[in-house]
This record gives structure tokens, C-alpha cells and sequence, in this order.
């Protein structure tokens, strides 16, 4: 499921709903540790093959952001042992995992917490978060707002998981949500899959990259 606008908007429309001045593009957790081969992830024999599309999605709709002046917001996991969360090491544990192993996920100053794919350019914003959702314990919202953004598009890994807890609160904070199908995945299609249809359903709206890309290249608009 890639995604596709909704029935009877036009280009015209869509570049309308995502304008310039009002839009963020939020890329999600796009580091090695998630998304390379060598990364944790990939080490523990998860499916990365459809990571390296998403990436390069992610990358075309960084680069006609910035050229289209649309904000772009690197999120990445960042974390420390004073961050950890003790729930989450009970569950792993119940879970008869190792939590140690578990949550030592893009430590602060180690190579898994890099960027894969797009990285961040002069005049970006990179958030660091310690949680799934990009608005959990950050100060992401005061800054979209404080910019005047009241839209969002999103795109990054996983799609079942940290995307998905990002796009439901971008939706409770009352944005108006993008999702960029192609530049998300998962490790597994079905999850990939399921996680669109809910968020299509409730919380936002899907689009191709290039869609999203045609619509940021058309004369910039400001009516709503």
C-alpha cells in the first residue's frame, strides 16, 4: 500500500493543504541503528529490504522541501541510560528478552545513532527524542508552532511504530497530517501495510512522494 491522495483532489488542492508557510517535513528515526544492515536491527536479522526505497524517498522529499523553503525536522532516537524507561525494560523482560540488549538502541555519541539515508542540512532542525512518538518529552510542538506551521508531512521508520505514534499525536495536537507512504517501512510488509490503512482511516492523509514533490515544484499558494 503506497499510498494515494484522496478521490477528488487535484495537485492544485493538495499543494494548497501542504504550502511552504505552513508545512514541516518530519523525518523519523532514518539512523543505522534502524535502518543499516550494520545497525542493530540489521544485526539481530530483521528484514531491512524494504529500508534502502524508503531512504531514498525520504532523501527526494528532503531535498524538494528545502528547495520549495518547507521546513525539514530530523527526529532521531537518542538515547542514555539515565533516559531509559523502566516499563519498557519489565515488558522486554516479561517478554523473556534481555533488556540491556533491548534498549540500547542509538546511545548518544555511537555510531547507531547516526543518520542513514537523508541527513540534516544548514537550516534544518534536528529533535532528539527518547521515546516513539517525535512530540513525547520534546519541545517539537512549540517549535512548529512558534514557526506558524499547522501541517505536517511524515515519513520514516517504522511505519508501525515510531511513524505511527508520530502521526497520531501530530493529529491530537490538532496538525493537519500528511503521510508520505513510500518513504516509511517497516521490517515486515504486513505491519507496513496494517499501520497505513489505521492511520489513513483516522488520523491522515496519504500521498506518493511524488505527488507530494510535483506539489511543493507548483506556484506557492497561501488560501486554506
Amino acid at each position: 500500500m503506497s499510498g494515494r491522495l484522496v478521490a477528488g483532489a487535484s495537485p492544485t488542492k493538495l499543494a494548497s493543504w501542504i504550502g511552504p508557510s505552513r508545512t514541516a517535513l518530519l523525518i523519523i528515526d532514518m539512523q543505522v541503528d534502524f535502518a543499516s544492515p550494520a545497525g542493530a536491527v540489521g544485526l539481530a536479522a530483521a528484514d531491512l529490504g524494504d529500508i534502502p526505497a524508503a531512504l531514498a524517498a525520504a532523501s527526494r522529499l528532503a531535498q524538494a522541501a528545502r528547495e520549495a523553503a518547507v521546513s525539514v525536522v530530523f527526529v532521531h532516537l537518542e538515547t542514555r541510560d539515565e533516559t531509559d524507561s523502566a516499563a519498557w525494560a519489565e515488558r522486554i523482560r516479561r517478554r523473556g528478552g534481555l533488556p540491556g540488549k533491548a534498549l540500547a538502541l542509538c546511545r548518544a555519541g555511537t555510531p547507531g545513532a547516526d543518520f542513514r539515508g537523508p541527513r540534516p542540512a544548514q537550516g534544518d532542525l534536528a529533535i532528539a527524542k527518547t521515546r516513539y512518538s517525535a512530540f513525547f518529552g520534546t519541545d517539537l510542538d512549540a517549535r512548529l508552532k512558534a514557526k506558524g506551521k499547522d501541517t505536517v508531512v511524515v515519513c520514516g521508520l517504522t511505519t508501525d511504530c515510531c511513524v505511527d505514534c508520530t502521526v497520531r499525536d501530530a493529529f491530537h495536537l490538532d496538525y493537519h497530517v500528511f503521510l508520505a507512504a513510500d518513504a516509511c517501512a517497516a521490517y515486515d510488509s504486513r505491519l507496513h501495510g496494517a499501520a497505513l490503512q489505521s492511520l489513513e482511516t483516522n488520523f491522515a492523509i496519504l500521498a506518493p512522494t511524488e505527488e507530494i514533490i510535483a506539489a511543493w515544484g507548483m506556484p506557492k499558494r497561501t488560501h486554506r
